[in-house]
């Protein structure tokens, strides 16, 4: 017979706030009496239907088949997003390799074609703002529907530029309309799957994106192919229009399966699907989403010296990603390779993107430790920049070498998100926390091309060396932060023993399933020593707590 679960009625908003008016606020040493903020008093929408819905039980076989459901319906199109945005956003390094620069009228001149790249960035920082706030209080499937219905427009407007202002601009509403994406998927994980999925799903997305490093350099092969002989288009104007007729012709596919929420998703609509859904997701203890924006959690987010360490650890990933996602073409290029050849050259670095975080998600959760991997990784475009650096360019085979090596980066800022993903609660205080990663991210992606000066083609040592500092300090502040997470969980430690809870209570939400299955019999014991029901482990867990409210969250280091 099937292992049931058992789901417990969550407790009326009274008893939750009265249960959490009194835990201590700990940071760092505090008096463990000191007294916290009080919960917030309104439960988000899964709160209330699983309050409906009473105690039940289901198997791990719906369980199961809850899960494929969820990554079919929600997981898929998130794929789909991702990858015809990376293709419309990086259209125009392929662009460049089919010399976009000499065939506008006039020339691009100077660092003209390094802002055809910021800007897509600097438009996407002004625009953080507004994204977060509309993640809060729109239905994120039609927020992030408008977006990649006006990219894919745009994406094929830039096709009918022919100088720099026309280029510019197109370049500019493609950043403002894509601005919202990676926020958007960030609560969108957190929405819909357990802590121990996350990583996974987050990959998958970002796999997706190496998949267009590999189908990109294809599809701009055969359409630069076949545009040699047109007269009424250039190369790199076929290159726009085919890029963004594709991320048009998926958009239906993408509008009927993504959903807007656990809470209304019509494809959970059959039996006891919905509640399965949003109880498997008591155990992450940072809820699902809430429709109300609370600046109790905005000045929290930044209070908290996490923020300001993720925000650094991000542009120091993003800087470099930056420009050697701009220059990447011409880089090989300037190894005395052809155009052709130069585009077929840049496939392989979407393959180590996707072997590269496979090996690393794998490890990650095989360890169920995300900072020492994270700093191995780091290691390796170190090396590889610094061989870019040192090896005579008479050596186009071992350039090509440490290129390679170089482009694991592509791996570190999947991975950081994912990191950075699990490691806050409280609905406003993730979007706060994400929009906040994501403008360090358009900054560092907007500086990065601009160090890669033109006079300095094709080596670009100065991008290069700002690149290796970048990484050498983002090599520091990961091991920081795994150090500093590790005090931080002490301190929630303590908070629970000031409530009455055991000590020792470990992370479901990372573990396997089977492991978690096994711990919640063992947790369900602990809990009934110390003279309490089971339920008490998650209790609060949909009251969009922050993770310095609750004291039942773990961080993840």
């Amino acid at each position: 017979m099937s292992e049931k679960i058992t789901s417990a009625p969550l407790e009326d908003e009274k008893a939750i706030h009265s249960q959490y008016e009194h835990a201590p606020e700990l940071e760092h040493g505090d008096d463990p009496k000191k007294p916290k903020y009080a919960a917030n008093t309104q439960l988000d929408d899964a709160a209330r239907i699983l309050a409906e819905a009473g105690e039940f039980e289901y198997t791990a076989a719906q369980a199961k088949r809850v899960l494929r459901k969820i990554d079919l319906y929600v997981c898929l199109p998130m794929c789909l997003t991702y990858f015809v945005q990376q293709l419309d956003k990086s259209s125009v390094s392929y662009a460049a390799v089919f010399n976009l620069q000499k065939e506008t009228t006039p020339e691009l001149v100077g660092s003209q074609y390094s802002w055809l790249t910021s800007v897509v960035y600097l438009a996407q920082f002004v625009c953080q703002p507004l994204s977060a706030y509309a993640l809060i209080v729109v239905p994120v499937k039609y927020w992030v529907m408008f977006n990649y219905i006006c990219w894919s427009v745009v994406t094929m407007c830039t096709g009918a530029a022919t100088n720099f202002t026309g280029l510019i601009l197109a370049r500019f509403f493609l950043g403002c309309f894509e601005a919202t994406i990676l926020p958007s998927f960030v609560l969108i994980t957190q929405m819909w799957w357990t802590r121990r999925e996350q990583s996974y799903r987050t990959i998958a997305y970002q796999i997706a994106n190496s998949m267009a490093a590999i189908i990109g350099p294809l599809l701009s092969y055969g359409v630069g192919r076949a545009a040699v002989t047109a007269t009424s288009v250039k190369q790199y104007q076929v290159i726009f229009f085919a890029m963004g007729a594709l991320s048009l012709f998926l958009a239906p596919i993408v509008w009927f399966l993504m959903p807007n929420s656990p809470t209304t998703a019509k494809f959970l609509r059959n039996g006891d699907d919905r509640i399965i859904a949003l109880d498997r997701l008591k155990e992450n203890n940072t809820g699902t989403k809430s429709s109300t924006f609370k600046w109790s959690q905005v000045w929290e987010t930044y209070r908290d010296i996490k923020t300001w360490a993720w925000a650094a650890m991000w542009f120091c990933a993003a800087c470099p990603s930056g420009g050697i996602g701009a220059f990447g073409g011409l880089i090989t290029k300037g190894f005395g390779f052809d155009t052709f050849t130069s585009i077929l050259m840049q496939i392989p670095t979407g393959a180590i993107g996707i072997t590269g975080l496979l090996i690393g998600i794998y490890v990650t959760n095989r360890i169920k430790m995300r900072w020492p991997v994270l700093a191995v990784i780091v290691l390796f475009p170190i090396a590889g920049a610094i061989g870019l650096t040192q090896v005579p360019r008479t050596q186009p085979n071992a350039l090509m070498g440490c290129y390679y090596v170089a482009f694991v980066f592509s791996c570190i800022q999947p991975l950081l998100i994912s990191w950075c993903n699990l490691n806050a609660a409280g609905t406003t205080k993730r979007v706060v926390t994400t929009a906040t990663m994501f403008a360090a991210l358009t900054i560092g992606n907007t500086v990065g091309p601009q160090v890669y000066l033109a006079s300095e083609a094709p080596q670009y040592p100065t991008g290069l060396y700002v690149d290796i500092g970048c990484w050498c300090v983002l090599e520091l502040l990961i091991i920081w932060m795994g150090f500093y997470l590790a005090r931080l969980n002490r301190s929630q430690e303590a908070k629970r023993v000031a409530l009455g809870l055991p000590a020792d209570i470990k992370d479901m939400s990372i573990m396997s399933t089977a492991e978690a299955d096994a711990y919640k019999v063992e947790l369900a014991e602990m809990m009934r020593r110390a003279g309490m029901d089971y339920g008490k482990a998650t209790e609060g867990s949909f009251d969009d707590l922050t993770d310095r409210q609750n004291p039942h969250f773990q961080y993840v280091v």
